[in-house]
């Protein structure tokens, strides 16, 4: 099983999330952030100041891990300097922290098509995942898996109790789609170990 394991965007909601679940789980975490004073280093976290912007460096500090995990936000038109950073750092297998823009709802309309009110600049953030997972469905030269959230994560609980689903919302009988923070950082751990969606995406809610 894969024991040292590199997360970038390690400082985040969710990339803090992902190290307590790697550390409950016995990994090795090299947490990358722009500001890795905002990491507690202990014995088997490591902070290191990274940049997506600059993958020739980032390459080299994921070099010799077991995987990669990236909780970074999105960057508008900057998702291939990331990839360039994974094919350069050699490691194969690449979990991504997705967005929940490109799923299906009940209807079959895409979770982008029905979103309104919100401002350019967030909206700019949204259409690059959308984007980023559409060059790692090119991508055929290393192993990864792009796990869109429900539509809402937050704060909440850690239960251990959710469903997953492929390219479809996963929604409750009321037809809401949620998931917490660390609920999503279970199921991200678990796909490291089991690797049941291999160059594929997935997703998960309530």
């Amino acid at each position: 099983m894969s024991k040292n394991i590199a997360l970038i965007g390690a400082s985040g909601n969710i990339g803090s999330k992902i190290t307590e679940e790697l550390l409950s789980r016995g990994y090795n975490v090299t947490a990358i952030a722009r500001n890795p004073e905002k990491v507690d280093a202990s014995e088997r976290v490591t902070p290191v100041a990274g940049d997506i912007l600059q993958p020739q460096q980032l390459a080299e500090t994921l070099k010799g891990h077991d995987a990669v995990i990236c909780a970074a936000s999105f960057i508008p038109n900057e998702s291939e300097k990331l990839l360039e950073a994974i094919r350069l750092s050699g490691v194969n297998r690449y979990l991504m922290v997705g967005g929940a823009a490109s799923l299906l709802n009940e209807d079959g309309v895409k979770v982008w098509d029905t979103l309104e009110g919100l401002p350019d600049g967030v909206m700019n953030y949204i259409q690059e995942g959308m984007r980023a997972l559409d060059l790692l469905k090119e991508a055929d030269d290393f192993d990864w898996t792009f796990l869109s959230p429900a539509v809402v994560i937050g704060p909440g609980e850690r239960t251990g109790k959710f469903r997953l689903g492929k390219d479809n919302v996963v929604a409750d009988d009321n037809g809401e789609s949620k998931i917490s923070y660390d609920d999503y950082a279970i199921a991200l751990v678990d796909e490291l170990e089991q690797g049941n969606y291999i160059n594929a995406r997935f997703t998960l809610g309530y």
